[in-house]
């Protein structure tokens, strides 16, 4: 008897946390989907919708939901592990040093900068220096969605920016580190060496495991459910869910498990089927994740932290991509990739709240601090992301000022190639999957063709391969001025980015190219705009694939027989 109303209660407990989730859920998507909705008409990134959603929820406690402690975790964790898929390593490692020199200086300045600001508006020690630091980290989240939702992972700005998160985000734990082993009451003494030896030891071990269970258990496994594209794709979200937590039990964070989940699946011929999978449901947890962070600010008493938020946020806006800017001059990357990877880098990061909540906790820090950064991020990453949003014009703008740090002979990572005079050549742009599939016919017909394409590792191969290549961005328009488009016969874009081909289209116009233009679109609306613009073809890659069928079933249907 006793025992069915234990299970009585039980089940009246869970039925009540089931009702209350689902309540909760519909009211935080219900209320971000009409700021979303007006964002869009307006033509806002929805990451500020989502935001400002939860911003307008935070004073109905819901910051407090179990639901919002837990989700946006999985949304991160699903972002990070598919960068990590998409990365090469090898690419990475090639820009280690501009990376690494432009990363330190800029968590040097803003560390300093943010813990002077402090101890102006009357913090002082320790919390004067937990200010400080979680001014230094940009938002990891913001910054691979935007580079995903403008298919930029690949460009040399992308590059950049992930190689940067990634020291920023180790830099993170290393803080993280120093506050859950109370680091500051040891100072700087031998003991402070101990913690940190035994986390970089952890870290190398969770790397080995990472690429030893790619090679050894992942390859075989996923081959064997290949077959099941349901199952390849439960075992690939297992084998996230798996690495994540022995990483978090590690003593990590979820990001750099998740990441290094998704780069041992980096080279796995079943990347692009586990991607499509998980892409949209990376979506929904990420909207949870940034009405999340909207959640921590509690507009009740957040009026006497106006000025220090305001102030917070400016530096972050200003300073820091100052701060990258001056750190990635010197080396020779050209003006744009200079000004794209710095604007990148103008937030406040999900990780300074962990920060801010970890020294509250370990009592470093008071609620003011976490008040402080919450207030920062929002605004921050409200402002970033519409900077980012209309970086084109932006940087048209400001492109006389960002000149003065570019070096004189700024190459970037590849020299500029020796390309004589050409006439009735055909220029592609794109030289992956269809590009390279056009270039070889090119190739051998023994037309002349000059190839454009943002990724240096495909560009040195192409020239190793007999082809004139150029390295650089076709919305880049110095880069366009070497294409000798005035003189060339035909020129084929296969960049699925609209701007690009707006770009393209644009200079073409300027310059009246009398070539026939080819450009793609992923989205059937845009071909009228394209067209427009000054396209003589569209390709829209669903409709090509229903040509080919119908072509196909034309030539074969003389032969088909039904029973």
């Amino acid at each position: 008897m006793v025992h069915g109303q234990h299970e009585e209660r039980y089940s009246e407990y869970n039925k009540k946390e089931m009702d209350s989730a689902f309540f909760e859920l519909a009211v935080m998507l219900s209320t971000a989907c009409v700021i979303g909705y007006i964002a869009m008409r307006i033509k806002l990134p929805l990451v500020i919708a989502y935001l400002l959603a939860g911003v307008a929820l935070s004073g109905y406690a819901i910051s407090e939901s179990a639901i919002l402690h837990t989700l946006p975790e999985i949304g991160i964790a699903f972002v990070l592990f598919l960068i990590g898929m998409e990365l090469n390593l090898s690419e990475i490692r090639s820009l280690g040093r501009p990376i690494i020199v432009a990363t330190l200086l800029q968590v040097a300045i803003s560390s300093i900068a943010g813990f002077v600001l402090a101890t102006y508006f009357g913090f002082s020690g320790t919390e004067a220096f937990v200010l400080g630091i979680a001014l230094a980290f940009s938002s990891t989240i913001v910054i691979m969605k935007t580079l995903a939702e403008k298919r930029d992972t690949a460009s040399l700005y992308g590059k950049l920016s992930i190689g940067i998160l990634l020291i920023e985000d180790l830099i993170a734990i290393i803080a993280m580190v120093a506050i859950t082993e109370n680091v500051f009451s040891y100072g700087f003494s031998p003991e402070l060496l101990t913690p940190l030896g035994i986390f970089a030891l952890k870290a190398t071990v969770l790397i080995g495991i990472a690429f030893f269970f790619s090679r050894f258990v992942i390859a075989p496994l996923f081959n064997a459910m290949a077959k099941s594209v349901e199952l390849l794709f439960i075992a690939a979200i297992t084998w996230c869910f798996v690495f994540t937590s022995l990483a978090v039990l590690a003593g990590f964070s979820v990001v750099i498990g998740a990441f290094l989940a998704g780069v041992a699946l980096a080279h796995s011929p079943y990347q692009f089927q586990i991607q499509s999978r998980i892409k949209p449901i990376r979506d929904f947890f990420v909207a949870l994740f940034f009405i999340y962070i909207g959640s921590q600010v509690h507009l009740g008493g957040i009026a006497e932290f106006l000025p220090m938020i305001f102030a917070f946020s400016a530096l972050a806006l200003l300073l820091k991509p100052l701060a990258y800017l001056v750190g990635l001059s010197f080396f020779t990357f050209r003006k744009r990739t200079l000004f794209h990877t710095s604007l990148n880098m103008t937030q406040v990061s999900e990780f300074s709240l962990i920060i801010a909540l970890l020294a509250l906790q370990f009592g470093f820090a008071t609620e003011s601090t976490l008040s402080i950064v919450a207030g920062s991020a929002v605004l921050s990453i409200m402002i970033s992301s519409l900077l980012i949003h209309y970086s084109e014009p932006l940087y048209q703008f400001l492109k006389p000022l960002v000149a003065r740090l570019e070096k004189k002979q700024a190459l970037e990572i590849l020299p500029d190639a020796i390309v004589p005079a050409l006439s009735g050549h055909v220029v592609v742009i794109g030289a992956d999957r269809v590009g390279h599939v056009v270039i070889e016919h090119l190739k051998k017909a023994g037309i002349e063709t000059l190839v454009l394409d943002y990724n240096p590792e495909t560009v040195r191969r192409l020239r190793d391969e007999g082809y004139r290549a150029l390295y650089g961005d076709v919305s880049d328009s110095e880069i366009l001025a070497n294409l000798q488009l005035d003189t060339a016969h035909l020129i084929i874009s296969t960049a699925s980015g609209m701007r690009d081909s707006l770009a393209l289209l644009e200079a073409c116009r300027r310059k009246k190219v009398k070539a026939k233009i080819v450009v793609r679109s992923v989205e059937l609306e845009q071909e009228a705009t394209l067209k427009e613009a000054g396209a003589d073809y569209v390709i829209f890659p669903e409709r090509v694939s229903g040509d080919f069928l119908v072509s196909k079933l034309e030539d074969e249907w003389p032969n088909v027989r039904f029973s």
